[in-house]
C-alpha cells in the first residue's frame, strides 16, 4: 500500500543547484561521489531531494515542454514576501485552476520552481 511521496529526483549540472535548495531552506542529509556523479540528498518541508550532480546531462527541454515532470511546487504563506526574504527573481503572479495565486522562480538549470500560497 503506498503510503507517501518518498522523494523527488533531480539532475543538475553543478554544485550551485545544491546552493539554490539550499537557500530554499533544504538541509544536506547525504553526499557520495562516484566517478561519473555525485549524489546529494536534501529534506525540508517533509519532503526528500535526491540530487545527481553531472555536468555532462543534456540542458532541459523546455519548449516544447518534455513529457515527464513538469515542475516542483513549494507551498508559500505570500509570494512577494518569500521572493523578496529569499531574493528570488519570480515570473508573473497567476491564478491556478481554483483561484489560487502561485508564481515561478527557476533553479540554476532552469528547472521550474513554483511557489504556491
Amino acid at each position: 500500500m503506498i503510503q507517501n511521496i518518498h522523494h523527488i529526483a533531480i539532475i543538475s549540472s553543478s554544485e550551485a543547484s545544491i546552493d539554490f535548495y539550499a537557500h530554499l531552506g533544504f538541509q544536506e542529509t547525504y553526499r557520495r561521489e562516484r566517478a561519473y556523479d555525485t549524489i546529494v540528498l536534501l529534506q525540508g518541508y517533509g519532503i526528500q531531494l535526491e540530487m545527481f550532480i553531472d555536468p555532462s546531462h543534456p540542458a532541459r527541454a523546455t519548449d516544447p515542454e518534455n513529457i515527464g515532470i513538469r515542475h516542483l511546487a513549494l507551498q508559500v504563506d505570500n509570494i512577494e514576501q518569500t521572493a523578496e526574504e529569499l531574493q528570488l527573481e519570480i515570473g508573473p503572479i497567476q491564478m491556478d485552476w481554483v483561484g489560487i495565486r502561485y508564481a515561478y522562480t527557476w533553479d540554476p538549470d532552469g528547472l521550474p520552481v513554483e511557489l504556491h500560497e
